[in-house]
This record gives C-alpha cells, sequence and structure tokens, in this order.
C-alpha cells in the first residue's frame, strides 16, 4: 500500500538520479561556482539530521591561495605516508589522484565543534553520533552539488592535529573533512577508484542480514521473483 505522502513518479525519480549519478570528485576545472549556489549546498548541509539537535558541524570556506596551498601540502604528507603504509600497493596508490585542492573553485573544511562533551542527548552511549551527524550534513551537500551540476570531492587525508593548529579551530574541536567543491568537464561513469580497479563495489546482499549477523535475508531475493517477467 503506497503511502498518501509519497512523492510523484518525477519527484521520485529525480532522487533516484541524483543519489546513484553522485561520485566523489578529483578533477575540476577552474570555473568559478555561484555564490548562490554554494549558499544553497550549505543550507542543504545545516538542513541534516543531527542527534539530540546538536548541529555539531562547523564549516570554514578558505579564500586566501596561501592558506590553501598549505593544506594541500598537509595532504601530500599524508598521502606519502598513506602510501608507504600500503606496501604492495605504494606505486599503484600514488598514481591515483586524491584531491583538488588546487583547481577546485571552493575549498571548505568541514569540523566538529567543540565543547561536544555537554551534549549528553543520544550519545551517552554512542558519542560518535556527532561524527555520524557531520556526515549526514556533507551527504547533503553532496546530493545537492550534484543536482546543481557541481562536483564535490572528500579528502581525508590530513593530520587532524595539524590541521586544526593551522585554522586555529578551538581546543575540542576536531576537522574531519576537506571538501573541494566546483564545476568538472565530466562525472564519472562510475566510482573513480572502481573505474581505476582500485577497488570493485560489493552488491547490496553481502551487506544485508536477517535477525542475526551473517544470516542472508529472503528480501531481496522477492525483489528479483517479483520483478522478474512471466514465463509464458
Amino acid at each position: 500500500m503506497n503511502s498518501p505522502h509519497r512523492y510523484n513518479q518525477t519527484e521520485r525519480n529525480a532522487i533516484d538520479k541524483v543519489i546513484q549519478e553522485r561520485r566523489d570528485m578529483r578533477h575540476f576545472n577552474r570555473n568559478p561556482v555561484d555564490a548562490q549556489q554554494l549558499i544553497h549546498i550549505l543550507d542543504a548541509a545545516h538542513h541534516a539530521p543531527s542527534v539530540g539537535l546538536m548541529q555539531p558541524w562547523r564549516f570554514l570556506r578558505i579564500t586566501n591561495t596561501a592558506l590553501r596551498q598549505q593544506i594541500q601540502q598537509l595532504v601530500e604528507e599524508e598521502r606519502q605516508q598513506t602510501a608507504a603504509a600500503l606496501g604492495e600497493r605504494q606505486e599503484e596508490f600514488l598514481r591515483l589522484k586524491v584531491e583538488g585542492i588546487i583547481d577546485a573553485a571552493e575549498l571548505l573544511v568541514v569540523s566538529l565543534m567543540p565543547e561536544r562533551e555537554q551534549h549528553i542527548f543520544g550519545r551517552r552511549t554512542l558519542p560518535e553520533m556527532d561524527l555520524a551527524s557531520v556526515a549526514c550534513a556533507i551527504q547533503n551537500m553532496w546530493l545537492t552539488a550534484r543536482a546543481e551540476g557541481l562536483g564535490l570531492g572528500w579528502v581525508s587525508l590530513f593530520d587532524p592535529h595539524t590541521l586544526a593548529e593551522l585554522l586555529k579551530i578551538p581546543e575540542g574541536g576536531k576537522p574531519i573533512a576537506i571538501l573541494c567543491i566546483g564545476h568538472v568537464d565530466t562525472f564519472y561513469e562510475r566510482p573513480m577508484l572502481e573505474q581505476l580497479n582500485w577497488r570493485q563495489g560489493e552488491p547490496l546482499q553481502q551487506h544485508l542480514f536477517e535477525n542475526s549477523w551473517g544470516s542472508p535475508s529472503p528480501l531481496l531475493n522477492k525483489q528479483h521473483e517479483e520483478s522478474e517477467p512471466p514465463s509464458c
């Protein structure tokens, strides 16, 4: 039975399309992003759900060229250390493009707020829910950017303490994402790491259990049976 609150087919198709076509982008051109588009993306982030309505996200827009270069250098240092830790895949990793910090029109650093310990609602046993809330905000940004025809790339290769010092983030705050936002010449047809054979995504059925861990769910089998055409 369909809910009376269900969106119409066109609206549902649009939601499905932006989810399926969202990509973690690394290649940008230098075209500027309209200010209203950036505000729209940030407003979408601010409408994300957050545990206890704590809204733990803080956004730092980086417009200083020298500061952007310093951030890029921090990422490069971590890129080299990550490569060394990968052992036999080191050279393969170093060939990957992992950021677009210099090329992207807009650069944002997303940080957790300081003094988060005072927020107990929903976090008493799961304090990491503040991080989950910020991740929801970033996902909203990703989907909105894609709907606007803009690329967004989440860079996580950096030392958070060093970046916090560079950006004068108060004690207790923690940067968790460097976001590159800008125009792109084309979106990847599939996730970049799949296209470059770094890793292939796994099907949903390998990640769905029923009643106990590891117990396969018949839900997807039922969907497959219902979608199969009649035999005659």
